[in-house]
């Protein structure tokens, strides 16, 4: 069943910036989702909604300290995930919704399970102007990755894992590509919110130590990799039993 959703008045929006519009007033998440679905959504930059508060980044993407380390991440789960029909991966531009915990996000990449479509965790959620179309996954993916860039430490280190938690969402990876050694940082969900995976042992000089995923039952560390000039690298997501 597709839902109803009336398109935002003209009169209703404020330049952001040109060619950017946002609705003027104060939003509720069920506004901002038919904001979303509105023909006038920005099409480029990430805006979220977290509890009321809109999120809006519209710098570029760093290409050697985001998006290598996202494209590597997602590669790697695609393999474990996809290729093994266990479920999907969705990088970049994938709305998660969370009505529990005022949440509506575009994370780096997101994991959803076959078992928690079927069980009815998560939800696809129909377009309303797109017949066999989806536009929103609404409830609690299995896991959600973050890499963390310079405009969005506090809002990744500290209010998202806040918000992912009162979602529900079982497992969270915090990804920081910036320095010289990648870091990539599991936590996993427990009644008090997330707790923080503890590396097995001692990071090695390029990469910190292996940390099991308890969501996946494998054990991952973040590497970088330099292709002879020291500016351009990418990094590489390697996993083991």
């Amino acid at each position: 069943m597709l839902m109803a959703r009336k398109p935002f008045p003209r009169d209703s929006v404020v330049p952001l910036e040109e060619g950017i519009l946002i609705p003027a007033g104060t939003l509720g998440l069920d506004e901002f989702r038919r904001w979303c679905e509105d023909e006038r959504f920005p099409e480029r930059g990430r805006i979220d909604y977290l509890q009321g508060d809109l999120e809006i980044d519209l710098s570029p993407e760093e290409l050697f300290t985001h998006g290598t380390a996202k494209s590597s991440i997602g590669a790697r789960l695609h393999a474990l995930i996809v290729e093994r029909g266990l479920g999907f991966v969705f990088i970049d531009r994938a709305r998660v919704v969370s009505p529990a915990a005022g949440l509506s996000v575009e994370p780096d990449v997101v994991v959803v399970l076959r078992d928690s479509i079927a069980s009815g965790r998560v939800r696809l959620v129909p377009s309303s102007r797109r017949a066999g179309r989806y536009v929103e996954l609404e409830g609690a993916p299995d896991l959600v990755v973050e890499i963390v860039s310079d405009a969005s430490v506090s809002k990744d280190r500290d209010r998202l894992p806040r918000l992912y938690a009162q979602a529900g969402v079982p497992e969270l990876w915090l990804a920081d590509a910036r320095g010289d050694v990648p870091l990539l940082e599991i936590r996993a969900l427990g009644r008090a919110g997330y707790a923080r995976v503890a590396p097995d042992g001692p990071a090695p000089k390029n990469a910190e130590g292996w940390t099991r995923s308890p969501l996946l039952g494998r054990r991952f560390r973040l590497r970088r990799r330099e292709v002879r000039d020291p500016e351009l690298v990418y990094h590489e997501l390697e996993t083991r039993p």
